[in-house]
């Protein structure tokens, strides 16, 4: 049984506004429902594990359902970090060592059931997969307000969600290293730490994170 956990629990400070990013409309409905509804659609996926800021874990079963999104199986409070969120979200999952432990950021309403399908089944084979976009952009190393140098980007990318691990190897990976470490911004950078390869599948850049209010327009 493959189980996606999807991080929703920050209050997207940068934004603005009094409402939490992942219940803004995005053309008519909260972002995090059109998330949750391209996982509901995805074969590959057969429970979903919905991480929330506490106070509003009680109150969205009622919006669930009415979105019809039975894949839901359990939604729990967030932590201090992204980490201990998704740490939080890992906990609830009952899986097998061999089984997908999918996670998503509930800010990302744009992926499709082909790129969460196919980090899926890479992480079946690897252990380890996590979706990727190229660096379009020019990219410089930069000091104390200078240009230190070019970077080539024939070999960097951006990482993106869904990132996809054998329940084994991200247990292990969250047990053994410190959830409240801000610098841990994804579930990748904590599995390359036990030294586990991690295969990457290359995705669109139309899988977007709505972080500022110009996301938004984008994505619409």
């Amino acid at each position: 049984m493959n189980v996606a956990i999807i991080a929703a629990a920050g209050q997207g400070s940068r934004m603005g506004g009094k409402r939490a990013k992942q219940y803004l409309e995005l053309a008519g409905t909260p972002i995090i429902i059109h998330t949750l509804q391209a996982f509901e659609a995805c074969e590959a996926i057969q429970e979903i594990i919905l991480v929330l800021p506490e106070a509003d874990v009680s109150d969205f079963s009622v919006l669930a359902q009415s979105y019809k999104c039975a894949k839901v199986r359990a939604v729990v409070p967030g932590g201090a970090t992204r980490a201990s969120s998704v740490w939080h979200g890992l906990q609830a999952v009952t899986a097998n060592d061999s089984d997908i432990v999918v996670v998503h950021d509930g800010s990302r309403p744009l992926v499709t059931t082909s790129e969460i399908t196919q980090t899926v089944r890479a992480a079946e084979v690897s252990g380890a997969a996590i979706l990727v976009a190229p660096i379009v952009d020019t990219v410089k190393e930069t000091r104390d307000g200078s240009v230190v140098r070019t970077i080539s980007r024939a070999h960097l990318r951006r990482a993106l969600t869904p990132q996809c691990f054998r329940y084994s190897i991200l247990r292990r990976a969250y047990e053994q290293f410190d959830v409240l470490d801000p610098t841990l911004t994804d579930e990748s950078a904590l599995v390359e730490r036990l030294g586990v390869p991690v295969t990457v599948v290359e995705g669109s850049s139309r899988n977007i994170k709505i972080t500022r209010p110009e996301d938004l327009l984008i994505a619409e």
